[in-house]
């Protein structure tokens, strides 16, 4: 069957199940939480709650790109039948673990990832068929949830890499499992196109500031699988010095997108003790600064690792998938600090000695889609996500402040839109801290928790065969949802434009603003799927 790009076949591959009545839980379900959906309320203009649903990613897959599961008379369409392109597969890793299905036995990650590979080739089979053309193009998308992400990594970093050794024992096994699995060259073909992954702990997990000891043989509930340590060896890192979140160029990170869970609360697994070990900053289990790979895209939704606020049931996470996966643009949001000025009280203080001045700035950010009900990205003070930079490191660095990527598609335009612009918005703002000078706090006529800087930016964008062209407008000047002034890009190479649009009070201003800001939003602009 004829592959057309991007519509890819979707593996989907789940989480961590810790005892064995969980397994046994998991086996049970047929989709493994990829079907499962979500009502959340909203209120309308009188007040009144009004049920939303969203239905679960493989109804929306289904719905929106036509795609297909794969069961057909109790089981999974059998070996030699063939199998839409456009189809959802669900990696049932956990079935041969079950005591109801299985051997009982417990299995750990490498292992995992060697079937992981042969269920790739299965899938590749069933749908190429002995088409020699098509399995030459052929390739899937992984969407992971936590632990799954780890599989998929440890396939793409390890297995596709050093071969089947890790997985199984003996020679003469490893040989004819390296045949099995089409592993004789390596580095192997991985036959992934992109990875989606949901709240996977990419830098391990950490319970009271302190990452899950390895107990080895006494680890019963293989909580070692997010040990730092013990992450280097299945991912088998190239050397010590690479982080263990880094994807350690054994796949391309622009093609690997983390989305990260923000709401500890009402995270509620294992009677509610995980979120009181992470706290603010986190999921309820994976802390939002391990959440993600080293370079890669990602952006950020108020939900928790699971449950019925969970990351992979939500709206939002649905949202990010599908412009991941089938998008037309991508966009890549930063702010750059040129100028923070202080209270005139503290300048009067410390004069040019600034560095006698400390202080952290929380950046809150949220970005929405014309038409769209949730936010595709989401990091705000009131709950407890926002970004922290401190004053010195603004000042004197002058970084690019990553805040988000996103991926625009142009057939989810709403219906009745008669403007042909892909349309964002981004609600911005930086709030004035608590100083301090000399290690003290400084309280004298100041006010905490103000805002240097707050606005929304609306951009549109509009892309044509020859060019890609954007205009904005700040809500505080032109009211929302317009978009008047067109920016000149800079061109980056490699089809990667950049729009830079300047923020806060004006440079050389003669009364500037005491607290103030002047900075810079950049968008970096590309097309995506154009290959």
């Amino acid at each position: 069957m004829t592959i057309k790009p991007p519509f890819y076949p979707i593996i989907y591959v789940r989480g961590y199940a810790a005892t064995m009545n969980e397994i046994e839980e998991t086996v049970a379900t047929p989709y493994m939480g990829f079907n499962l959906g979500a009502t959340k309320v909203r209120q309308d203009y009188e007040g009144k709650i009004v049920p939303f649903i969203f239905e679960s990613p493989l109804i929306r897959l289904m719905k929106d790109e036509g795609y297909q599961d794969v069961y057909r008379g109790g089981n999974l369409i059998p070996p030699g039948e063939q199998a839409p392109a456009k189809s959802v597969w669900i990696f049932r890793y956990y079935e041969p673990v079950s005591e109801d299905l299985g051997a009982g036995e417990r299995r750990m990650i490498p292992r995992f990832a060697a079937e992981l590979r042969a269920f790739i080739l299965r899938v590749r089979d069933q749908v190429c068929g002995d088409d020699a053309e098509a399995r030459d193009t052929f390739k899937v998308y992984l969407v992971a949830h936590s632990m799954g992400g780890l599989i998929c990594r440890c396939y793409l970093q390890n297995l596709c890499r050093r071969g089947a050794r890790d997985a199984y024992e003996g020679a003469a096994e490893f040989r004819q499992a390296s045949r099995d699995l089409e592993l004789e060259r390596l580095p192997a073909e991985t036959l992934v196109a992109k990875v989606f992954t949901y709240a996977t702990p990419h830098n391990g997990i950490d319970v009271a500031g302190h990452n899950v000891p390895d107990f080895g043989g006494l680890d019963r509930l293989h909580a070692r699988n997010f040990n730092r340590k013990y992450m280097r060896e299945y991912l088998a890192l190239s050397d010590e010095d690479v982080p263990v979140n880094s994807l350690d160029d054994a796949f391309p990170v622009d093609r690997f997108f983390c989305f990260v869970g923000t709401n500890y609360r009402d995270y509620n697994a294992f009677f509610g003790l995980a979120k009181k070990g992470t706290g603010p900053m986190s999921d309820g289990l994976v802390m939002m600064e391990n959440a993600s790979v080293n370079g890669a895209p990602r952006a950020f939704a108020h939900r928790s690792h699971s449950g019925h606020y969970g990351i992979v049931n939500s709206e939002e996470g649905y949202q990010n998938l599908r412009r991941f996966l089938f998008g037309d643009v991508r966009v890549e949001v930063t702010l750059v600090v040129d100028e923070i000025t202080l209270p005139k009280t503290i300048e009067d203080k410390v004069g040019e000695d600034r560095d006698r001045v400390h202080a952290a700035y929380n950046i809150d950010t949220a970005a929405s889609l014309r038409g769209l009900n949730v936010f595709l990205n989401e990091r705000r003070v009131k709950q407890e996500s926002a970004l922290r930079r401190k004053y010195e490191r603004l000042v004197h660095e002058q970084r690019p402040v990553y805040l988000f990527s996103g991926y625009l598609l142009k057939k989810a335009k709403t219906a009745g839109s008669r403007d042909a612009a892909l349309a964002f918005a981004i609600d911005l703002g930086i709030q004035v801290p608590i100083y301090e000078i000399d290690n003290k706090f400084w309280l004298d006529s100041h006010f905490e928790g103000g805002y240097v800087f707050q606005d929304i930016v609306t951009f549109h964008l509009r892309s044509t065969a020859r060019k890609m062209t954007v205009r904005y407008a700040l809500a505080s000047e032109a009211g929302a949802n317009t978009a008047r002034h067109r920016v000149e890009p800079e061109d980056l190479g490699n089809g990667h434009m950049l729009y830079e649009l300047p923020l806060g009070f004006k440079e050389g201003a003669s009364r500037k603003p005491k607290p103030g800001f002047r900075g810079r939003l950049q968008v970096t602009a590309s097309r995506w799927n154009a290959d």
